[in-house]
């Protein structure tokens, strides 16, 4: 492994089950904090999208420049992603009109245009070979398209899919222990099975999110946008200082 190859890495954390317990709360928190601006605060998704891409960038490019593993910019990154995929994907789905299903399979298909291209030029899409500017551009521009397409399928399944919130998190929670199982007892994928979690986590925080803070007469319970939107940073900053944080493993690509 050469030095450069394992600094980068080092900015990746290890994936364990405390990192899918904050990314989960990201999810969340993406999606009440992108409706907060976007609706309680009426700016719209274009525009609430044009203000959230702007942190989003600076902090992936702040990721990039970074030597080493800082586990508050890591998942400052990933809340930025999330929050500006939720207004992308709102304006996709019910700006430009054509609805949750169209929305999803556009996303469906950025999310897989990206994974292939960067196949194609890297070799590999695990997160283990991430050790290269190029590579991180890779990963942060998929994890982007796939928080935006899953809340896309969040909403669907809440909405047209007649799950309601509370359903659709049972749902995807349901999918997610799915994957586990695959995990423990077959011999599928590991990079399969990473991004096919990282995708539902999504659409999982999507349904939490909307039950939070949506009407009663919607189905949710209609609790504040802003203060849900604390209390879920304050739980992450908490579970980031209290659980162990680690840089995953480099392997390198022939």
């Amino acid at each position: 492994m050469n030095e450069s190859a394992s600094s980068a890495m080092a900015k990746v954390p290890a994936v364990t089950l405390g990192f899918w317990v904050i990314k989960i709360l990201a999810t969340t928190l993406g999606e009440t904090g992108g409706d907060t601006l976007s609706m309680s605060y009426d700016m719209g998704y274009l525009v609430s999208t044009a203000i959230f891409v702007v942190p989003l960038l600076t902090l992936v490019a702040a990721q990039i420049r970074a030597r080493q593993y800082y586990p508050f910019l890591y998942w400052a990154t990933i809340v930025a992603s999330t929050t500006a995929g939720t207004t992308m994907a709102d304006f996709a789905t019910r700006s430009l009109g054509i609805g949750y299903p169209g929305g999803a399979l556009l996303l469906a298909g950025c999310v897989a245009v990206s994974l292939a291209v960067w196949k194609a030029v890297l070799g590999s899409v695990s997160v283990e070979t991430v050790g290269t500017p190029r590579s991180e551009v890779f990963y942060w521009l998929t994890i982007t398209f796939s928080q935006t397409l899953g809340t896309a399928v969040g909403d669907w399944a809440a909405d047209d899919g007649g799950f309601g919130y509370l359903g659709g998190a049972m749902l995807f929670g349901g999918l997610l222990l799915a994957l586990v199982v695959l995990w423990k007892t077959t011999r599928t994928s590991p990079v399969l099975l990473f991004w096919s979690a990282f995708i539902l986590t999504r659409p999982l925080g999507a349904t939490v999110g909307d039950f939070l803070d949506k009407p009663f007469a919607h189905g949710g319970l209609d609790l504040s946008r802003p203060m849900a939107s604390m209390a879920l940073g304050a739980a992450m900053i908490l579970l980031i200082v209290v659980l162990p944080q680690r840089a995953g493993r480099h392997v390198a690509v022939a």
